[in-house]
């Protein structure tokens, strides 16, 4: 009789180490998956921020070598793609090799960024969004401090 109840008991410490250990995995994946995704959405705010950055950048250029602003963003690659110095000076410009093709399109859902350019008052004002966030670059309020700006710096 000890010996079928020692069996068990045997049985339910078994059965309870086996709960214990689904529940902590359970308990591991609940805490752990939302982390990841937190993280991963960093990483593509951080790597879509960075791709408006090259925006900026390619926008600046056209700006000062040619006297105003680009108005769209197609236009503003095959600008990057015809130009000669640019073509020459691109590495140095941009600080990394960019893929032309991806420059106007956001890395979250792959829309092309929104672009509005006022060259209509004597301040010439640009604003470029990203379709799937609040993060833009420039403003069209007559304020030149916030022509290159973006609202994230």
């Amino acid at each position: 009789m000890a010996s079928s109840a020692r069996k068990l008991q045997s049985g339910i410490q078994v059965v309870l180490a086996i709960i214990i250990a689904g529940l902590s995995y359970v308990l591991y994946i609940s805490i752990v998956e939302p982390y990841a995704k937190v993280i991963h959405a960093r990483e593509v705010t951080e790597f879509t921020r960075a791709r408006m950055d090259l925006v900026r950048s390619a926008m600046i250029s056209y700006e000062k070598r040619n006297g105003r602003f680009v108005t769209s963003l197609d236009s503003l690659v095959l600008w990057l793609r015809t130009d000669e110095y640019m073509i020459a000076k691109a590495d140095s410009i941009f600080g990394q090799t960019v893929q032309l093709d991806s420059l106007p399109y956001s890395p979250r859902t792959g829309k092309p960024f929104e672009l509005e350019v006022n060259d209509t008052s004597s301040v010439k004002i640009y604003e470029l969004r990203d379709p799937d966030s609040r993060d833009k670059i420039g403003a069209l309020v007559g304020d030149l401090t916030l022509l290159n700006a973006a609202n994230w710096e």
